[in-house]
């Protein structure tokens, strides 16, 4: 157990005076680092060597004062004696040390004066022996004391991940394996922790490998065995004759090593990647990040992109910080200074509850821990201000067991499990720096309840009453995490299965992804807790990390029917925003956050981007409502009529023709070559890919054709013959029936007029989807929507910013691009109402500019002309000047951004759908 710091103070203050007077480097040095060792309560001996040899940079063998691997560096001169030299020779010896091996500190001294270096921080910091005592702070990792830094990423994390991969995997080649070596693998984790942070005597874990096995391996598997019972075994039952070294382990418990597991088999290379773990700094390791990179070490493809699969704890924090943390924060300033309230404050927060039920490592729940630590480390410093303490065990109330994970894998629940322990003594640390007095929980009387399973078939009231003394009952106030999202196309079996069990029979529902099961549950449970509001009177508060699909087209309006039924309000959202972390790989995903109860919020917060890489801004609303937009709570369903009076929209035509009434430009020109009266029978024919690239592609199109003379053009004929045996095995009663007239699309929807083409699906980076009029005799595949007998009007609206805002919140995506929804977007869309002449006029003059514009780019394709990377400055302008155009049309000052707009057409839908706007005033614009 490290020494409290007013017992090292006052060994400090012995020291200095011990040795005010001596001068000699070779006298007398190694006794003076001994006993400077000793004021921290470590024996040098232990953790660290003298005189170790290495090769230096010009390949000459040089000898370092004093070495603790991995930690400091020592170079000791005489009295007097120049501190940069010393700094320049300590430095040449790290060309001879392994990676492992090197330092985070130089000191250097000459007995009067101490110099030492954070290579981490690139500072240092100067003293005399007689100010040893003010500068005692910066020694704590001597002690055991760490500050914690939370950072995104520390590559010690990464570095370690892989050390226990190569680790894993020797194991798993000698047929270690399945749940003994994951549970080996997480016992070994906590002892190689607790060995650099004070659970254990500072390096006994190091120092028991190194010093009791053999070099070759052989006996490891045996010593460690034995370690794991006597970790499992409490003080006053173990044998009067254990192995001092083994006696020096406290008693850890938690049921962390109560499992009985076969001896592993270990050679020397094994020994060796053991004894290079030991040499990283653990202290340093973030258990929110190591517990998802150690899992990935299991996962050969995961390894390749180690550090792409971890969640980043400022992402973790955009969740947790409006669903409680800034609540509590808020209120504990508010109280502060009354400490009747803030006693009760206290108790307050040490008696909530947190479930993740898709909880994988742990991440969120361990960034949640340690954000509720925190705070009560604030809560107990306002409580003991002014006074003096001399016990801070009594005031320490918030504990792991405040904490529930329910995750379907077992070895990330596992790790989830130890990896609260880790935080839990991380903050220990943080408690004990501030106060001074060593403070721990070993052993460890608590837990955090993780189970393995599946969450949508667990009963979560069943979960945390299972921990509830007789005749209590609790509940979970926050419900929190990263539910695996899956799209309906990637969804096994099970999961499928998983949604059909949660949904029933709600129309629609098998479109949505994996993670909306999530929402209904909570939801439901949530009601439950409401009917029994006698006995449960607080509320639960929802917040899940989810695809931002959830909130777009279909699925919003198919999920949010059921949540309302529940009488669900959003009470704070994140918008879209880009889901990754810093490191390589950079895994990324856009999401939405959203919190969620059926306690109504007065005051919703809402955070906006600019873009989905950007920092979010805070806005206070009144409502946010399904789509993240501020507004009433609507959603907006399929439609096979347009909501206005415009002109109706349709599918292009679909050949289900196998590619055999389908040519790209050499087919056509092989026919063609051989048949020349073949060409008033080939036509061309886009779908979207072609329409956006001018790809040139072609048709047969035989409608109202002479079959007579098609019978004599082997060519066309031959493929006829196939469309018709392709049909006739197929086993869809409309594609059979087609079969009865091969020579035509299976499904025909060719306007006859000139039309308006929309593409199906197009990139997410263009600002606007590409529209254009086709000639009727160019045939439309069924990836374009048509729309016949368009005007200018109707080109300049639907390819205008207000359009693609709607186009955004409502259509589907395909991966991430947009896809174009005819009864989802087209026919909800809210046109402009009472358009005046000289607006229509305004609208028809800008369109046309557009149009002119991409004109006068004939070799270009609309690929190149949207690219917003090369769109030549014409077309931007003539588009933002038909934005303000149709900005127009619906008020009489322009939106100042795409978030207003969608505020505004949600309004205007609501409007529309409520009975106040029929077709006819439309007409009369």
């Amino acid at each position: 157990m490290p020494l409290s710091w007013n017992e090292i103070k006052s060994r400090a203050i012995a020291f200095s005076k011990e040795w005010k007077d001596e001068v000699s480097e070779d006298a007398e040095a190694k006794t003076f680092w001994d006993d400077f060792f000793h004021v921290f309560g470590i024996s040098r001996r232990r953790v660290a060597t003298f005189e170790q040899q290495v090769k230096k940079l010009d390949t000459k063998t040089g000898f370092i004062d004093l070495l603790w691997k991995g930690v400091i560096l020592i170079e000791h001169k005489s009295r007097g004696k120049d501190l940069d030299k010393a700094l320049t020779q300590a430095k040449d010896y790290f060309p001879g040390l392994k990676e492992q091996e090197l330092p985070r500190y130089i000191l250097v001294s000459d007995f009067g004066r101490f110099r030492l270096y954070d290579l981490d921080s690139n500072t240092h910091k100067e003293f005399t022996l007689a100010d040893f005592i003010n500068h005692i702070h910066l020694f704590g990792f001597i002690a055991g004391y760490q500050k914690r830094v939370f950072k995104e990423q520390d590559p010690v994390n990464i570095e370690a991940a892989l050390l226990m991969g190569k680790l894993h995997d020797k194991l798993k080649n000698i047929g270690f394996d399945g749940h003994q070596l994951e549970l080996y693998l997480v016992r070994l984790l906590f002892c190689l922790f607790a060995d650099d942070t004070s659970i254990f005597e500072k390096g006994i874990f190091l120092e028991y490998i190194e010093q009791r096995t053999s070099e070759d391996g052989s006996d490891l598997a045996a010593h460690i065995g034995e370690l794991f019972q006597v970790l499992n075994t409490p003080d006053q039952k173990r044998y009067r004759n254990l192995d001092e070294a083994l006696m020096a382990f406290p008693y850890v418990n938690g049921k962390l090593f109560e499992e009985h597991l076969s001896l592993a088999h270990f050679d020397s290379e094994m020994r060796r990647i053991l004894l290079d773990c030991c040499l990283l700094d653990w202290g340093k390791i973030s258990p929110a990040i190591f517990g998802s990179l150690f899992q990935s070490v299991m996962d050969d493809n995961a390894r390749r992109n180690l550090g792409a699969h971890y969640t980043s704890e400022k992402n973790i924090l955009k969740l947790i910080k409006p669903l409680f943390l800034d609540e509590l924060r808020d209120e504990f300033e508010k109280i502060r200074r009354d400490k009747n309230k803030l006693k009760k404050f206290h108790e307050r927060i040490s008696r909530l509850r947190f479930l993740d039920p898709a909880c994988g490592c742990g991440n969120f729940l361990i960034i949640a821990y340690r954000e509720l630590r925190l705070l009560e480390l604030d809560i107990i410093k306002a409580l003991l201000e002014g006074q003096q303490v001399t016990s801070i065990n009594d005031y320490f109330l918030v504990d792991v067991d405040q904490f529930y994970g329910i995750e379907y894998e077992e070895f990330p629940s596992q790790i989830a499990q130890v990896a609260m322990w880790l935080m839990d003594h991380q903050m220990n640390e943080q408690a004990s720096l501030f106060f001074g007095e060593y403070y721990k929980r070993i052993p460890l009387k608590k837990s955090a309840t993780i189970i393995h399973g599946n969450a949508l078939r667990v009963d979560w009231q069943n979960l945390i009453q299972s921990s509830a003394t007789k005749g209590e009952n609790l509940r979970f106030h926050y419900i929190l995490g990263n539910p695996p999202f899956i799209g309906y196309a990637w969804q096994s079996a099970e999961q499928k299965s998983d949604l059909e069990m949660i949904f029933g029979n709600v129309s629609g529902a098998g479109v949505l992804d994996y993670v909306t099961a999530w929402y209904l549950k909570s939801a439901r449970y949530l009601n439950v807790l409401y009917k029994e509001e006698e006995l449960l009177p607080n509320k639960t508060e929802v917040g899940f990390v989810s695809t931002n699909s959830i909130s777009q087209g279909e699925q919003a309006g198919i999920l949010w029917s059921e949540l309302f039924k529940y009488k669900m309000k959003i009470n704070f959202a994140h918008r879209t925003f880009r889901w990754s972390n810093e490191s390589r790989g950079n895994a990324a995903v856009h999401v939405v956050i959203i919190g969620f109860s059926n306690n109504d919020a007065p005051k919703k917060r809402l955070y906006e981007y600019d873009d989905i890489r950007s920092e979010p801004h805070e806005i206070v609303v009144s409502n946010i409502n399904p789509y993240l937009v501020p507004g009433n709570d609507l959603f907006v369903l399929k439609r096979n009529t347009p909501l206005c009076a415009v002109p109706p929209i349709n599918r292009g035509s679909d050949a289900i023709d196998d590619g055999n009434l389908l040519l790209d430009q050499s087919e056509k020109d092989s026919i063609l070559a051989r048949y020349p009266m073949a060409k008033k029978y080939i036509k061309p024919f886009l779908m979207g890919r072609e329409f956006i690239n001018n790809i040139p592609r072609y048709c047969i199109w035989l409608k109202d054709a002479d079959l007579s003379e098609v019978k004599r053009l082997p060519a066309i004929y031959e493929r006829i013959e196939r469309v018709r045996i392709f049909r006739e095995r197929s086993k869809r009663a409309q594609t059979l029936k087609a079969a009865n007239f091969p020579f035509l699309f299976g499904e025909i929807r060719q306007p006859i007029s000139n039309y308006l083409a929309i593409p199906k699906v197009s990139s997410e980076n263009r600002n606007y989807i590409p529209i254009g009029f086709c000639s009727k005799d160019i045939i439309s595949g069924d990836m374009l929507f048509t729309l016949a007998n368009a005007t200018l009007f109707h080109f300049g609206v639907i390819t205008s910013v207000m359009h693609m805002t709607w186009t955004k919140a409502m259509c589907g995506r395909l991966k991430s691009d947009f896809r174009y929804s005819n009864n989802l977007v087209y026919n909800n869309f809210p046109w402009p109402e009472n358009v005046t002449i000289k607006q229509k006029e305004s609208i028809e003059k800008y369109a046309k500019a557009v149009l002119d514009a991409r004109a006068s780019f004939p070799n270009s394709s609309l690929a190149d002309l949207y690219d917003p990377n090369t769109a030549p400055a014409v077309l931007v302008k003539a588009h933002l000047a038909l934005d303000k155009a149709v900005d127009l049309c619906y008020r009489s000052q322009p939106f100042p951004n795409d978030t207003k707009r969608i505020e505004f057409l949600f309004d205007l839908y609501d409007k529309y759908t409520s009975g106040l706007f029929t077709k006819e005033k439309f007409k009369k614009r």
